[in-house]
């Protein structure tokens, strides 16, 4: 199988337009499809009845053409049919309402009657599928978590969630300690006494929050492994994997990626969603590593943006390049194989304006090309490159406990986990740093330089996690709102702030201030900056003052400390810096680290990233400017160019990859 392919839905289309759209395929290098994962009532269209005759045909053809299929469970579109029958498997949001039919992702997974139509329709599949060799994988269901986030308070939910409390905390007078349910007289009697955290007359209790977040992660995990052992079972060489969404928080991505072969992405940088014309680019390498991280090694792209995007409203059409250098961008973090999404724009439906690679006509336009030429440029690469790591020396921390626990209790309306992840991403980035994602307790003794941001709930083994990679010499960076909470989501109150990461960070922090629609001003001597969100009013104990607030009444006192901490260094950062300041912050960081900034003086929009192999390290340098860029000789001097100018020009939204031989 080759390293690109697209998302096939030949239900949409007369039978005979098959043979040429396998025509079109084969003539821009597309050697896979995914199918059917929206596709159970035209394989079950009665209950009870399958039909697969449709699909084997497709299969059939494709692999006459020697294309390969991968096919996604059905589970995320039940049928009318099923929906009428057993309207309680439809969703309750959290004002008791339950949604309705026409939309997709209309099922509660805890409700053990879907929970049997599941297992029925995926053991069909896995039976007629599992031993075809031209099916080479699966993907689980599609995008867990896409419409579910505010889903579901249903009775089904409600016991579930009553059961998984049960396993946890053995006794409700250990539920009504953890939860602090003596506030308000919150306290239960018995588990079944319970309630889902759904709307209130007023207020929540944020512990409660946190678990039923914690509980709706394993909840879509077990549904995923109850389908994986059924097409185990069944299946024989072929891989299982589910289309992820980068920093989406409904599912702990790596809970579910534990059961997976890899994990696949879909990257959306025009999505109608987001910012215009394209997301920060930043942002979408930040997304891109964190796919990595799940399961610590590269992954698939299961649908790669290939035109404008839309339901109700659309998204810019990418300019001429782009399609192909955010194809480039993706291979450059660690995606091993690329599938398009989706190959003709529907007709009709929800996505009509969510264009693929052919237009509403099916005839090949300027997408069709400009994936035609990528497809040429990029292969030979891919097979180079399969599975090689990145060659980064910082990582920052990622936490779905603290990403739910500041989404529930976000202090400042303007704070957000991922957009302060975010920050401290995009200062690397513009500094042309590679930074990996990198779970708590992920093995940090490949870096030079660990950043963690806002570890607002701190467990004891994290903390110690944290300790023992310090005390060995690595350097790490932490900042406000830090070691706040226990695992439970309540305050700490046998010590000051920041709690068990006062040791390491040398401090106490006695007083706070939540910055309000105001800001603070902050010098570190040889330069100066604002701050915003939060200040820490910190007091210095085992550490050093490297900058101190200028403003409001805690003028004078340390806003940022350092710390000497075992072999290593503790940074501590009080405030959310402007980017200016950040920038120069943890290009100092960079430096006391030892960390080469070799590409900081490229214009800005030129990303640079490696993947290191035993023998070769490939430099991709990707021109998100709409003008040539050039880079400079002594950067490229001695290195062989694979891909791209000689001459280190880089066209409007062009890549160069550098090939640099041991």
């Amino acid at each position: 199988m080759g390293n690109f392919g697209v998302c096939y839905y030949p239900e949409h289309w007369d039978e005979e337009r098959i043979e040429t759209d396998i025509s079109l395929m084969k003539d821009i290098g597309i050697s896979y499809v995914r199918l059917a994962e929206f596709s159970w009532h035209k394989m079950e269209p009665i209950e009870g009845q399958y039909d697969f005759k449709w699909l084997n045909d497709v299969v059939d053809k494709f692999a006459d053409a020697g294309i390969s299929c991968i096919i996604g469970t059905p589970t995320a579109a039940p049928p009318a049919w099923l929906m009428n029958k057993h309207p309680e498997i439809f969703p309750v949001n959290d004002m008791g309402v339950r949604v309705t039919f026409n939309g997709r992702h209309h099922d509660c997974q805890s409700n053990k009657t879907y929970r049997e139509y599941v297992k029925k329709i995926v053991t069909e599949m896995a039976k007629e599928f599992g031993h075809n060799k031209n099916v080479v994988g699966w993907q689980i269901d599609n995008e867990f978590g896409n419409g579910h986030g505010d889903l579901c308070y249903c009775d089904s939910c409600r016991q579930a969630f009553i059961e998984w409390l049960e396993e946890k905390y053995k006794t409700v007078d250990n539920l009504n300690k953890a939860w602090g349910c003596a506030f308000w007289s919150q306290e239960y009697n018995d588990f079944s006494e319970v309630f889902l955290p759904a709307h209130t007359a007023a207020g929540k209790n944020p512990s409660t929050e946190l678990d039923f977040k914690r509980f709706c992660s394993d909840l879509i995990v077990d549904f995923s492994k109850a389908q994986i052992d059924i097409i185990r079972q069944y299946s024989e060489n072929q891989f299982i994997t589910h289309n992820c969404m980068g920093f989406a928080d409904k599912v702990n991505y790596y809970d579910l990626a534990a059961d997976l072969d890899f994990v696949c992405h879909d990257q959306y940088p025009g999505g109608f969603y987001l910012q215009m014309p394209h997301e920060d680019n930043a942002f979408l390498a930040q997304t891109l590593e964190l796919m990595r991280s799940f399961k610590n090694k590269n992954f698939w792209i299961m649908e790669q943006q290939a035109g404008p995007t839309g339901w109700n409203i659309m998204g810019r059409t990418p300019a001429p390049g782009q399609l192909s250098l955010w194809t480039a961008q993706a291979i450059a973090h660690g995606a091993d194989k690329i599938t398009y999404f989706r190959w003709r724009t529907a007709t009709f439906g929800t996505e009509q304006f969510w264009h693929g690679i052919l237009p509403h006509s099916g005839k090949p336009g300027r997408r069709y090309d400009e994936i035609k030429y990528t497809i040429n440029r990029y292969d030979e690469l891919l097979d180079e490159i399969k599975d090689l790591e990145s060659d980064a020396k910082v990582a920052i921390v990622y936490s779905y406990d603290n990403y739910h626990a500041l989404n529930i209790q976000p202090h400042n309306p303007d704070l957000s986990y991922v957009g302060v992840l975010a920050d401290y991403y995009r200062a690397l980035y513009d500094l042309k740093i590679e930074a990996d994602m990198v779970s708590e307790m992920a093995d940090f003794s490949k870096y030079k330089l660990v950043i963690a941001p806002l570890q607002y709930i701190l467990k004891p083994e994290v903390k110690e996690h944290f300790d023992e990679y310090v005390k060995n010499g690595g350097h790490m960076c932490f900042t406000y709102r830090s070691g706040v909470k226990d695992e439970n989501n309540i305050c700490v109150s046998d010590c000051e702030l920041p709690g068990l990461l006062s040791e390491m960070t040398g401090i106490e922090i006695n007083e706070y201030d939540c910055l309000r629609e105001t800001e603070v001003t902050i010098d570190l001597g040889q330069y100066s900056g604002k701050g915003k969100l939060f200040a820490d009013i910190i007091t210095t104990k085992e550490a050093e003052r490297v900058g101190v607030y200028t403003n409001n009444y805690y003028s004078g006192e340390t806003a940022i400390s350092i710390n000497n901490y075992g072999k290593g260094l503790v940074y501590y950062i009080g405030c959310e810096l402007d980017d200016n300041l950040l920038n120069k912050l943890i290009y100092s960081m960079l430096l006391q680290a030892k960390i080469e900034v070799k590409y900081k003086e490229l214009d800005r929009g030129i990303e640079v990233v490696t993947r290191k192999g035993k023998d070769k390290t490939y430099i991709f340098f990707l021109n998100h400017n709409n003008y040539v860029a050039k880079l400079n000789k002594d950067l490229i001097e001695g290195i062989e160019v694979m891909i791209g100018e000689k001459n280190g020009l880089l066209e409007p939204f062009g890549t160069a990859v550098y090939v640099k031989e041991k």
